[in-house]
């Protein structure tokens, strides 16, 4: 799974690996967990989505106004 993941599904998932740990070590449920953890993945990921596409357009030349 991790050969075909992208930079940023590799950082999310580092990140969430992370997290799971944590909320483990609170004493959340594995139930109470994966919805705070898929809810995390989804904003992380949209996030740097959101960020990698605006620095491949500076890349490119491409911001507005430029």
């Amino acid at each position: 799974m991790r050969d075909h993941a992208n930079i940023e599904q590799l950082l999310v998932l580092a990140n969430i690996e992370s997290m799971n740990a944590e909320f483990i070590r609170m004493g959340l449920g594995q139930a109470e967990r994966l919805i705070r953890l898929n809810g995390i993945a989804i904003h992380q990921l949209q996030s740097l989505l959101s960020v990698s596409g605006t620095i491949k357009a500076l890349g490119n030349g491409k911001e507005e106004g430029h």
